[in-house]
């Protein structure tokens, strides 16, 4: 056993802990970052980048078989799930593979070994051949990101019941798919096969789906689901699921009665759980709160000194922007710099069908703050440019200080939202007013006009939609 002594430790390369390591390093601290599994973490190898590429593809699919009405006709698309997952597997390496080598190039060292502490700066590492070394750290960052939580009778074997990890590497297209949960996980990858032919079935415990948005933005995705065949229970309840021959039943009370659903697969997709355990935070007097998370201040100190922690096992939102933002955010105070974590704004981006996008208050949050409010409104549907990609659904939404026309929220349902909800979180982030969108000129015709014009009507002056009588 070895003694490694490092001015700084990362524990866990996801989205959190690779772009805190080469932060420090770019800041000449000499730092060390461990990881048990694949570099990138969940989001890299396993979340974000991989849902992206089959969603992707399987948008391609989709509108390929709807090209009619624009004059180009295919022949019914041929999915071959096997290729998909090695074109994806192919991305996933790349990315995963320059993880490592922007943490070395930035002077970082990188290892794989599993971590936990021994005492206040002393970590061991544990290889997987067994062998074990010792860091001494005065500083050490807990990244370790979450996992999918269970819930009782869906014990997940990816094979019948999957959580978002299976479900992203099925090598097959299922004929049915019952998804347990209507948060984004869920809707995105019940989409993605949905798009190729699952039939779809939505079983969410509460009265909508998508319930931590802006309550307009979920409808459009529920009448898709719906447009495309597929069911939403609401207020139901999974209580649990039997063999039926080659099929199995899963029982969803809904009030008073039961139904049976008949499906080939499902997927539990609940929500996710940070990962604490393992790391023995009790020898250096550290546990979590009572919902799992490790407490942090602004500059992401726990209430241990030297220690720190960033990402999903901080808290909600558990996003990868987020994460790594925070790691940035702790490389700069371990390495002396005045920083803290301010941002006004964590945009959240969901890639459903049509896509969602939201940065700051929604309508009801803005009210339930005190806030007099005024929205403005823009559909797509009367965007040139929506138009002529044959994606009209959904709108632009700016919600508006109706005492300063200070912007609260900006939230986008639509043709490309993920790309056009970095203008709202600029906005809001150096604390725009809603009249700095609507005289900034936006080129013509871009799918960017929406947001100009939905300031634009909040403040009554939009040009090419009703505007509200004042």
């Amino acid at each position: 056993m070895a003694t490694i002594q490092k001015q700084a430790l990362v524990i866990g390369a996801g989205t959190g802990g690779y772009p805190c390591a080469i932060r420090l390093g770019q800041l000449g601290v000499d730092t060390l970052i461990v990881e048990k599994g694949q570099a990138g973490g969940v989001c890299l190898n396993v979340g974000c980048i991989p849902s992206k590429a089959l969603i992707s593809a399987t948008k391609l699919a989709h509108k390929a078989s709807h090209a009619e009405a624009m004059g180009v006709s295919f022949g019914p698309p041929e999915v071959d799930m096997t290729k998909m997952q090695a074109w994806k597997g192919g991305i996933i390496d790349r990315l995963t593979g320059g993880v490592k080598t922007l943490v070395k190039a930035n002077g970082a060292e990188y290892r794989q070994a599993k971590a936990r502490f021994l005492g206040p700066g002393r970590v061991e590492l544990i290889g997987a051949d067994g062998s074990s070394d010792v860091v001494e750290a005065e500083h050490v960052v807990i990244a370790t990101g979450s996992l999918p939580i269970e819930i009782p009778g869906f014990a997940v074997d990816q094979k019948r019941i999957l959580d978002s990890t299976g479900a992203l590497a099925l090598d097959h297209v299922p004929g049915s798919m019952v998804v347990i949960g209507g948060g984004y996980i869920g809707l995105e990858l019940g989409q993605t096969f949905q798009r190729v032919g699952t039939e779809l079935t939505v079983v969410e415990g509460t009265d909508r789906i998508l319930g931590t948005l802006d309550a307009d933005l979920g409808k459009l995705v529920a009448r898709q689901i719906q447009k495309d065949g597929g069911k939403i229970l609401t207020g139901a309840m999974a209580e649990g699921w039997e063999e039926r021959g080659d099929k199995i039943v899963v029982r969803a009370r809904v009030g008073d009665k039961v139904e049976e659903i008949v499906t080939d697969v499902v997927l539990v997709a609940v929500g996710r759980r940070p990962i604490t355990a393992g790391l023995d935070l009790e020898k250096i007097g550290l546990a979590p709160n009572a919902r799992g998370f490790l407490e942090v201040d602004a500059r992401m100190q726990t209430k241990v000194p030297g220690v720190y922690a960033v990402g999903d096992v901080v808290g909600q939102p558990m996003l990868a922007h987020k994460a790594s933002h925070q790691g940035e955010v702790a490389a700069e105070v371990i390495a002396g710099k005045k920083t803290i974590d301010d941002a006004r704004v964590i945009p959240a981006v969901v890639f459903t069908e049509p896509e969602i996008a939201g940065a700051g208050l929604g309508e009801a949050e803005a009210r339930a703050a005190g806030h007099e409010i005024t929205v403005g409104k823009f559909p797509f549907a009367a965007s040139g440019r929506a138009m002529a990609i044959g994606e009209t659904g959904g709108f632009v939404k700016v919600v508006m200080d109706a005492k300063d026309e200070r912007v609260l929220g900006i939230h986008i349902v639509g043709p490309e939202a993920s790309d056009l909800i970095s203008e709202a979180a600029l906005a809001i982030e150096m604390g725009a007013y809603a009249p700095d969108i609507a005289l900034t000129v936006h080129p013509h015709p871009t799918l960017g006009e929406a947001v100009m014009e939905a300031a634009k009507h909040a403040l009554g002056e939009a040009i090419h939609v009703q505007n509200r009588r004042r």
